[in-house]
């Protein structure tokens, strides 16, 4: 995403998505079961921004909403090497509380995505947050960090070259974490309240970007999907234990999405299918290869699955039959996912415009646009960043910026300052204590440890 300014911006757009009742939080990426569909609300014929709030560094991020605050993750520093965790006030945007973290992983990314690109999640009572660095945190709502892990520690070829980019997902205590790549490949089930192993999963080795859904079958528990370049693999969220399996392959970059018994596969094109109770492999109901979601994940509603496709072109087809419907041309390119509410979608471009579709009618229409000041690539919950120009050591010194011509930023007078992270006393000290806790199979070196030691660090707000 190219950088068009000093700072970033946090906009929500309209508040009619945002109520205060349980039923109405937006919990994880895409929403309720990453479906996508808001359960309550409608989408607003004309959007306007309720309130905007400055972020440092870069970000991708979707915001989460839980109650009557929203969390949202960004990453600052010349490596986007700080972590921050930021709580706001639903109704006017005013900051409740900061969090930051040091990246123990690696931090490099393609330059189109950021640091900061996985959504955090909740369980309504805790905030989950995992950043392409493998860096994993737990805090309660007050902002108290629970436990923390530094992953690439407990496997250190978890990475890939562009940036790792699938999100959280948490369910019956257990929260699935995806650390897919060409390397070491693993999907994990971890004890939300204690961040230690429930179980850990073998994953096909190449990189992937697709975020794991819910699948709640009728008079059964519900479970996860896991998707990959190999195809879709139903697990036990607390055991990890497969339930069944499709092996025709499947998208890594949009995802999958559930509604009702029926799975709408990202697919050659999409393949609703139709998992059956005895394991077997599912059986196909239909498939729409006209339909290729491309980055941007379907949302289903109403009776029909939309998709977006690589020309910015949105696919309307039948969940009934797949038969095709309309077919829309928006304003692209997209790499973001659209949601829902009511009957309309909103669906934000890589250029910061915002445009509101009502699918209801024939041929579909774009009712609305409204264009934001910076670029988004999230969903349409998006909050869109702009880059700092000031860079900040470790120990909370000040470094030069670019073109300062020798000054520090927003500081005339002399001050001793670290050019790279190596050279910052508080974080060699941070990492050395980090690596010598000694490491549990199948649990984490960075537990209780960590947790006293990153509170206790200079840059800890």
């Amino acid at each position: 995403m190219k950088s068009i300014a000093k700072v970033l911006s946090l906009l929500f757009v309209s508040s009619s998505l945002l109520t205060h009742s349980h039923a109405a939080d937006w919990l994880q990426f895409r929403g309720p079961d990453g479906s996508a569909v808001a359960s309550e609300g409608q989408i607003p014929k004309t959007l306007k921004i309720d309130w905007a709030a400055e972020l440092p560094g870069r970000g991708l991020s979707c915001p989460i909403v839980v109650g009557d605050k929203v969390f949202v993750t960004c990453a600052s520093g010349p490596s986007q090497e700080r972590l921050h965790l930021f709580c706001f006030k639903a109704a006017d945007g005013s900051k409740i509380w900061e969090r930051q973290l040091k990246a123990t992983g690696r931090t490099m990314t393609q330059a189109k995505t950021n640091v900061a690109a996985p959504s955090p999640c909740s369980d309504g009572k805790h905030v989950f947050a995992i950043w392409s660095c493998n860096d994993l945190a737990a805090f309660d709502l007050e902002g108290n960090l629970l436990w923390l892990r530094g992953l690439t520690m407990d496997y250190p070829n978890v990475s890939n070259s562009l940036g790792m980019a699938s999100s959280l997902l948490v369910i019956n205590g257990a929260l699935v974490v995806p650390v897919e790549n060409d390397s070491e490949s693993y999907t994990i089930g971890i004890d939300a309240k204690t961040g230690v192993n429930l179980w850990k999963m073998d994953r096909p080795k190449a990189a992937n970007w697709s975020t794991p859904i819910v699948w709640r079958p009728k008079g059964a528990t519900p479970a996860v999907l896991l998707q990959s370049k190999d195809g879709l693999t139903a697990v036990d969220a607390n055991t990890g234990s497969p339930l069944w399996s499709y092996a025709e392959g499947a998208s890594t970059m949009s995802s999958s999405v559930s509604t009702g018994d029926m799975v709408l596969a990202a697919s050659h094109g999409i393949t609703a299918l139709q998992p059956q109770s005895n394991g077997a492999q599912p059986k196909q109901l239909w498939r729409i290869d006209q339909m290729n979601p491309a980055t941007a994940s379907p949302v289903a509603m109403n009776g029909h699955i939309y998709a977006i496709n690589s020309a910015g072109v949105l696919v309307q087809a039948s969940l009934a039959d797949g038969a095709r419907g309309f077919k829309l041309r928006l304003k692209g390119p997209f790499s973001g996912s659209p949601v829902a509410a009511g009957d309309r979608m909103l669906a934000v471009n890589e250029k910061g415009l915002v445009q509101i579709i009502d699918p209801s009618t024939p041929e579909g229409a774009v009712v609305s646009e409204l264009q934001l000041a910076a670029q988004g690539q999230g969903t349409g919950l998006e909050h869109t960043f702009r880059q700092q120009r000031s860079r900040v050591c470790a120990c909370g010194q000040r470094r030069m910026a670019a073109g300062s011509g020798g000054r520090k930023v927003g500081d005339a007078s002399p001050l001793r300052f670290h050019a790279a992270r190596s050279q910052c006393p508080p974080y060699r000290n941070i990492i050395t204590r980090l690596r010598s806790v000694k490491a549990k199979p199948e649990a984490s070196p960075t537990l209780a440890a960590a947790s006293s030691i990153l509170q206790s660090a200079p840059w800890w707000t």
